[in-house]
């Protein structure tokens, strides 16, 4: 499930929640109860936490490498 920011627009309190994309976006700030709004970045994808491919890092995995 992605991961989505969040910014308050009365505190300028920020924090990362974990969202189905069918979820409705939340609305109140979790400290102040004020309006909140959804940061977005440049990138539409962040990869946070474990998941990666173990062969990714892979020492034999590189292009090039010869034995």
């Amino acid at each position: 499930m992605p991961t989505y920011t969040y910014a308050c627009r009365e505190c300028a309190h920020r924090f990362d929640t974990v969202q189905s994309i069918h979820d409705a976006a939340l609305e109140t700030c979790p400290e102040c109860g004020g309006a909140l709004r959804r940061v977005f970045g440049n990138v539409g994808v962040t990869f946070k936490g474990s998941g990666f491919y173990r062969n990714d890092s892979r020492e034999g995995s590189k292009k090039g490498a010869s034995a």
